[in-house]
């Protein structure tokens, strides 16, 4: 047992961890049985004894039913499933030191990532950063990741070849998924086309910005319609989901995802639809809002917000210091009341888009109680980040706790959700098929050859 860590994990290939406390939420009907234990407005907690067994959850058992040579007693310590990140930026990632956003604004981050981009993103550059993010991440309990990759010629041929070669050496430790994300007037031209194919033949997303390069959102473009069409119509040939970055802005004026709803529907989309930030939604009229909300629920659209990135840009002014009027964020509770899956995620790390972040969904997550009061009642939302976004990836397997799923799980120090979100869980346990992970974090030391 490492000096940080408050319990030693068995090494017998059968073991339990008894006296632990596991979202009811993520359990299975079966365990249902199980005493709940309500410890901060109904984010429900069952007392119960966790069964290791070779590798997977064997079964989950009333607190108190082990016995107690069997296991550690972790006296009503937390365990949740290994947590998952459905959008971040891993090509984007920890360029701050050598390239920082001047202005603290989107419009200040994309040319500074622009810049960059041009000029580094090598092979060698982007597998140093990317696989920094995933050691990262890995050890922080992070169990899947999509990442979003810059796709604008030439680099859709040099990012999406380093991602295949990551993918396969994380096989095992880290699933990963591939998104493009481009201006959308591309799929007005041959290389729209051109990076559908590279996409499906990454088995990766197919993803875009829902504005056009280099124009304002306002107003749509005339050719918006043609190109989202087009966009749907690639990815429906190739059988590829949809993954969309919208209305990233504080312009309750910019409208596309009450448009792209509509498109979806028109041209009867049949794969799934996800889409990032909708940030100007929360600033529209509330007549507006159920409108667009509607046409999303009939697009069968899911929706993921970026609490921490959203924050950090949105509301910002380059040209004064003033506080920020707004938290930058969508509406989740509005969705999620519709019926509609909604997640959260990391978004960027440490470059012009947001200068801070870890790869680390427990932290995200915290915050986004904070940010977007998931709280009073907590009700379900650890959901945002475990089961709903493995749903939306399309991995069953992950997210939930139940017998026969592998024993990837997060072991915290805290008992209950008030300790969780007051306490950072530096000392977390995290397991992998139930054995204990080395959860030191790499140095940025690593990354200082690529500074200069």
């Amino acid at each position: 047992m490492s000096a940080h860590t408050f319990f030693a994990v068995p090494e017998a290939p059968a073991y339990a961890l008894r006296h632990v406390r596991i979202p009811a939420c993520l359990t299975t009907p079966t365990a249902q049985a199980l005493t709940v234990a309500t410890t901060f407005e109904h984010g429900d907690l069952h007392d119960a004894d966790l069964m290791i067994e070779d590798g997977c959850i064997a079964a989950i058992l009333p607190a108190g039913t082990a016995a107690p040579a069997s296991g550690p007693d972790l006296r009503q310590s937390m365990v949740l499933p290994g947590l998952l990140d459905c959008h971040t930026h891993l090509d984007k990632g920890h360029i701050w030191p050598r390239k920082p956003n001047p202005t603290g604004d989107g419009a200040g981050a994309a040319q500074a990532t622009g810049e960059d981009r041009t000029a580094r993103w090598r092979e060698h550059d982007l597998l140093a950063r990317m696989s920094f993010g995933l050691q990262t991440a890995y050890a922080h309990g992070v169990l899947a990741i999509r990442t979003h990759l810059d796709c604008l010629q030439p680099q859709a041929d040099i990012s999406f070849p380093v991602f295949q070669e990551l993918r396969e050496a994380w096989q095992g430790r880290i699933d990963l998924q591939a998104s493009s994300i481009a201006p959308l007037d591309i799929f007005l031209t041959d290389e729209g086309r051109r990076l559908a194919d590279t996409v499906a033949r990454a088995g990766g997303q197919l993803g875009c910005v829902t504005r056009f390069r280099g124009l304002p959102n306002v107003p749509l473009q005339p050719e918006f319609d043609v190109a989202i069409r087009r966009f749907f119509e690639l990815a429906a040939e190739r059988g590829l989901d949809a993954d969309l970055h919208v209305d990233e802005t504080g312009d309750a004026r910019v409208l596309s995802l009450a448009e792209v709803a509509r498109i979806a529907t028109e041209v009867g989309f049949a794969g799934r639809i996800l889409c990032g930030h909708c940030c100007s939604l929360a600033l529209q009229d509330e007549a507006r809002i159920a409108r667009t909300l509607d046409a999303c629920a009939r697009a069968g659209i899911d929706f993921v917000s970026l609490p921490t990135v959203n924050l950090y840009l949105q509301d910002r002014d380059p040209t004064a210091s003033r506080t920020p009027r707004w938290r930058g964020v969508t509406l989740l509770h509005e969705m999620k009341a519709r019926g509609l899956r909604v997640a959260i995620a990391g978004d960027n790390c440490r470059d012009p888009f947001h200068a801070y972040g870890d790869h680390d969904m427990l932290d995200t997550y915290t915050q986004a109680v904070k940010i977007l009061h998931l709280d009073h009642p907590l009700g379900h939302w650890i959901e945002a980040a475990t089961r709903t976004p493995a749903d939306i990836m399309g991995l069953p397997q992950r997210g939930r706790l139940a017998p026969g799923l592998p024993a990837d799980l997060l072991v915290l120090r805290a008992r209950n959700y008030s300790e969780l979100l007051a306490r950072h869980q530096s000392d977390r346990v995290v397991l992998r098929q139930g054995r204990a992970i080395d959860t030191r974090l790499p140095d940025y030391r690593l990354l200082d050859e690529l500074m200069t």
